[in-house]
Order: structure tokens, then C-alpha cells, then sequence
């Protein structure tokens, strides 16, 4: 990794680069005065030095800027938060007992996002450790933890990281993430982990003093400037974010990366980063171990999509259109569903993304997307809940607060079954009560900046209009609202809990044992549908077997007339009786091939 720390025979070897700066000083804490070593000089903006003395463990930080003293931005640990020392890790210090992992075929996966500080009572590596089991149990194929890289604070969503390389010392230490993930292979799991290279956290980031090159006025996000990937120098920043998955994937045995918003990466240049920095991850992988990259992209890109590209992408569409239907909201982004809410389900269903290229009244009567029916389902990512979808509302209120009952069993029903990946948001599984809210710890006057912005991003809301309603929003920056949005595990011992549990264990079973085995070898263009009544779906997919996988769904409150699909019935949610497909209704069947 030509960024960070190297452990040679000779000592500890440090680089950086700062290409604004003309000296860099290296100091070692713990040396009595902490004297500032001189750096050496290196083409291309970069400084090195060789420390003999120096060992694992030896904390450090670079003086630059005249007299600021930062932390490596390629730190692989930060014990004291972003504007602390950095520490010397040896990447191959770990005893990694799982040579045997190749990781697991795409079509396998069923995801569960979640966060680490939020998901167990200890808010650690080590407590997500301790529910693996609950999570094979619950038929799950792999975890995605939501992002690590430490965040200033005792608390954040994660996509606030200041520094891309170091675990968050608030989970644990480097050793203990890799434990994780090896316990997670020892049971057959998949660990995924959400990265964020569209943008750093505002507090924690010095790179601007020393290293300004990694950003761009040209380009322009929610953030601020861009960062820098297709302007003059920018071949580092390229190479430090390729790198950055690079050590997720290599070092940490990860199975995937989720790359978060790629919509606000900019990149004129060719081959764009998003292009490089897939093929360099599968060079240098190759067919030994099974990888899988994923996008989150609003703009619905599909060219990014395919084998040697990207495996899947999140279909947010289909969160929207299952939302409008089982809550009838359509306020903000919902407003592009709120017609024919169970035409862009089934068009997710059948073709990957509802919209194609077809006008965003919500974007400014903008053409939104790509055609995606030539891809096969497996190239999309079904949810009903996640962090966003659950986070980005004012209190932070799950599904089951905002929908009937009938309509979110209904609602699983349909995304677990379906031949896209589906992805679970923790405690979805048994109807979690417990909000999901938007927290953080900034300091200064950031700290209070960031609690006006929540307050104020909402007064768009009609509900939200008055000063007294946007006081009630919770502030992200008190440790009460995190708190409340730790899973409560205790509840399982509620007889409404346990039921809901047991019906998602019984729809991923389902899915393991008898939709799973079938999907290797889809194509695209394998499925099609059509709508009836008012909320009536039928859709039908190709199987790569060569079967036929049949849906009929009433996703109202009222009965529509409606005949049972043919083949073998393999699920029934309030069944079809004499025509009549009642209220919430879903009907899977399976047609075996010829």
C-alpha cells in the first residue's frame, strides 16, 4: 500500500502524501519532547522517512502546515479519535484461521445491514460476534456492517469518517474487526462493509491543509467541493481510494464493499473511478476468492452493473413503491410512486429499476435512469427497511409504526421471495419497536450547525412548519438519541415479537430451500408483469432451472377478484377463495420446467 506505514527489518518506514507542503515533520509520542523528525523529500509531493526505533504499537502524527500536527490519514488505528496520534498496526500480525473461505455465490446472499455501535448492548466487533449465531439461525447469508472508519465522537451513522483506513476504536480494535469477520466465515456468513468515497466527514479532515489536491472547485456536492478524481494530480487520490477497498478486501478478508451514493462521485475522466477501481479490485482478486461490489446510486446507472463491474446496486425504487403501497405516504421522493404505486413494484420486480429514463417530478422533471431489464434480478437489492429509509425520517420510525400489520407481512412477503437479493435492516426480523434516528457527537460550533440543519431540512413537511414541531425533533447530538436507537433484544420475550420472527425465519427458509437453488444462470429479460385493481400484481420470472416462478399479490385493503396462479403453491398469505384474492394477499407458485 503505497499510503501509511510500512514494517520493514529496518524499522518502521512512514509516508505521506503533501504536495502543499514544501517540509514535513514526523513525530513519534512517547519520545521525551517528542522531538520533530525531518521527512525526506520524494518526487511527486511525497515525503518518507524510516524509523529504526520505531515498532508496532509506536504512536505518531505529522507536523505540517506550520506546526499542525496531524494524524495519518492512512492510519490503520487512531485509539484517540480523528485528531489524535495515529498507531503502527502490522497488517500481518492476525492469526486468520479461515484459508478454506472462498466466500459465497451472489445468488446466495440474503443481507443484514446494521450498525455496530446500535446492534448489541455493547455497542462493539465483539457484541455483533455474539448474535452470529441468532443470525444464521434466522437464514441470513451475510452481514453488512454500516461504515467503520473512525468518525469524530463517541457516536455517528458512520458516513462522517474522518480517517478511511482505521476501525472506529469505539467498536474495538483492528484485531477485533478481523475476529469478526473471521467468526463470520467459521459459520458460512458473508461480512460486507459499507465505504464512503463520495466525500469526508467536516470534522477530523486535515488533508485540505497539506493535501488540497484531494479536492476540486470544478466539481461541486452536498458537501462541498468534490473530491479530486479527474483533475491535474489526481492520480494519488485515485490510487488512495483504490487502495482503500484494496485493504478492506485484503487485510480484513471482507467479502464486499457497498459504496455509498456514487451518484455524488464526479469523474469526466476515462476510465471513471468507479470503472478503474472495479476491475483493480477483481485483478487482484481473481477467481480465488468470491468478491462482491456493490452501488448505491440514485441516479440508476445500469451501465456500472455485470460481471467484472459491479454485482448488484440498491433498488430504491422498489423501498418506494412497497412504502407507498402499505402506507399510502407520497410526500418528498414518494410523490414519483404515488401513481400506480403497484406499476413501479412490479416494473422492480420484472426489470430492476422502475425508473428507466422516465421523468423525476420529485428531480426536477429530470430524466431519471437507464434500461435495466437486460439485467438479471441478481443485479439489484430488495429492501423494505434500511438505515436510510428508517434514519432520514424526523423521529426515525420503523415500518411497523407507519403501516398496518397485514401490509408489512404482506409487503416481506413479496421482497423475501422475489429472485432479487433482498436485504434485512436489524430488527426488521421481529418487527423491532425501537426507532432508527440520525445521531452524531460534533464539537464547536459544528455540534450545534448540525442540529439546526436536521431541524431545518424537515420545514418542508407540512407537519414540520411551525418552530414549536421542529424543536421536537430529536437532537443528533445527544446520547439519548442513540440510546434509543439500540435494538432492544430484551423484547423478544414479547409473544408479538416471537411471531414476527418466526414468519421471517419461515420466508428465508422458503427462500433457501427452494427459490435459492434456482437462480444461478438467470439471464436478463427474465421476467414480466401486469397490474389489476387498483393494487393487484401478478409477475412471473424464468428461473435459471429453467422453472417458472409465479406471483399474485393484493397490496390493498380491499378484495379484488382475482384466479390463483398456476403450479405448485408454495407460499399463501390470506389465499385466493373462489376468485376473490383478499385484503394484503400474496400467493407464490412454482411451475417446474418441462
Amino acid at each position: 500500500m503505497p499510503f501509511g506505514t510500512r514494517v520493514t527489518p529496518d524499522g518502521v518506514q512512514f509516508r505521506l502524501w503533501a504536495p502543499g507542503c514544501e517540509r514535513v515533520g514526523l513525530c513519534i509520542a512517547g519520545v521525551p519532547h517528542e522531538p520533530v523528525l525531518s521527512m525526506t523529500v520524494c518526487s511527486d509531493g511525497w515525503f518518507e522517512l524510516t524509523v529504526p526505533d520505531a515498532g508496532v504499537g509506536t504512536r505518531y502524527r505529522f507536523e505540517v502546515g506550520g506546526g499542525l500536527r496531524v494524524p495519518d490519514p492512512a492510519s490503520r488505528s487512531n485509539p484517540d479519535d480523528v485528531h489524535g496520534a495515529s498507531e503502527v498496526v502490522d497488517p500481518a500480525a492476525f492469526d486468520w484461521q479461515d484459508e478454506a473461505w472462498r466466500g459465497r455465490p451472489w445468488e446466495e446472499a440474503v443481507v443484514y445491514e446494521l450498525h455496530v455501535g446500535a446492534f448489541s448492548p455493547e455497542g462493539t466487533f465483539a457484541g455483533v460476534i455474539e448474535r452470529l449465531d441468532y443470525l444464521v439461525e434466522l437464514g441470513v447469508t451475510a452481514i453488512e456492517l454500516m461504515p467503520v472508519a473512525d468518525f469524530p465522537g463517541a457516536r455517528n451513522w458512520g458516513y462522517d469518517g474522518a480517517l478511511l483506513f482505521a476501525p472506529d476504536s469505539r467498536y474495538g480494535r483492528p484485531e477485533d474487526l478481523k475476529a469478526l469477520v473471521q467468526a463470520a466465515h467459521a459459520r458460512g456468513l458473508m461480512v460486507l462493509l459499507d465505504v464512503v468515497y463520495n466525500h469526508f466527514g467536516p470534522e477530523g479532515n486535515y488533508l485540505h491543509v497539506y493535501a488540497g489536491k484531494f479536492f476540486t472547485e470544478r466539481h461541486h456536492t452536498l458537501w462541498g467541493a468534490a473530491i479530486n478524481f479527474d483533475g491535474a494530480d489526481s492520480r494519488p487520490v485515485r490510487e488512495f481510494f483504490i487502495h482503500n477497498a484494496l485493504y478492506w478486501l485484503t487485510e480484513y478478508h471482507f467479502d464486499g464493499l457497498r459504496l455509498d451514493a456514487v451518484h455524488a462521485i464526479i469523474d469526466d475522466s476515462v476510465p471513471h473511478i468507479l470503472t478503474e477501481l472495479a476491475a483493480r479490485v477483481h485483478a487482484a482478486l481473481g477467481p480465488k476468492r468470491r468478491v462482491h461490489l456493490v452501488l448505491e446510486n440514485d441516479a440508476n446507472e445500469a451501465r456500472h452493473l455485470g460481471a467484472g463491474r459491479y454485482a448488484a446496486q440498491w433498488n430504491d425504487d422498489i423501498h418506494h413503491a412497497l412504502h407507498v403501497l402499505a402506507t399510502s405516504e407520497t410526500d418528498g421522493y414518494y410523490a414519483d410512486y404515488a401513481e400506480a404505486p403497484a406499476r413501479h413494484l412490479g416494473r422492480c420486480l420484472a426489470e430492476g429499476y422502475a425508473y428507466q429514463g422516465e421523468i423525476s417530478t420529485y428531480r426536477d422533471r429530470t430524466a431519471r435512469g437507464e434500461p435495466s431489464a437486460q439485467l438479471p434480478p441478481q443485479a439489484f437489492v430488495s429492501f423494505l427497511q434500511n438505515h436510510d429509509q428508517v434514519g432520514n425520517r424526523a423521529f426515525g420510525e420503523r415500518i411497523g409504526q407507519l403501516a398496518p400489520a397485514p401490509a408489512v407481512r404482506a409487503a416481506a412477503a413479496v421482497y423475501l421471495l422475489a429472485p432479487a437479493i433482498p436485504l434485512l435492516f436489524m430488527g426488521e426480523e421481529f418487527a423491532a419497536t425501537t426507532p432508527f434516528r440520525f445521531f452524531c457527537d460534533f464539537g464547536g460550533e459544528l455540534r450545534a450547525a448540525v442540529t439546526e440543519g436536521r431541524r431545518r431540512e424537515f420545514r418542508k413537511f407540512a407537519r414540520f412548519a411551525d418552530a414549536a414541531a421542529q424543536a421536537a425533533i430529536p437532537d443528533p447530538n445527544q446520547e439519548e438519541t442513540f440510546a434509543a436507537s439500540k435494538l432492544d433484544w430484551d423484547s423478544l420475550g414479547d409473544p408479538v415479537r416471537a411471531d414476527w420472527l418466526a414468519y421471517y425465519r419461515k420466508l428465508l427458509r422458503l427462500r433457501r430451500e427452494t427459490v435459492v437453488p434456482r437462480l444461478r444462470g438467470m439471464a436478463g429479460h427474465a421476467g414480466a408483469f401486469e397490474t389489476f385493481a387498483a393494487a393487484g400484481l401478478r409477475v412471473r420470472w424464468r428461473l435459471g432451472d429453467g422453472s417458472t416462478l409465479r406471483l399474485l399479490a393484493n397490496l390493498s385493503g380491499e378484495p379484488v377478484d382475482a384466479a390463483a396462479p398456476s403450479g405448485k403453491m408454495l407460499f399463501a398469505l390470506e389465499a385466493a377463495e373462489q376468485g376473490e384474492l383478499g385484503p394484503w394477499s400474496v400467493l407464490w407458485t412454482l411451475e417446474e420446467s418441462p
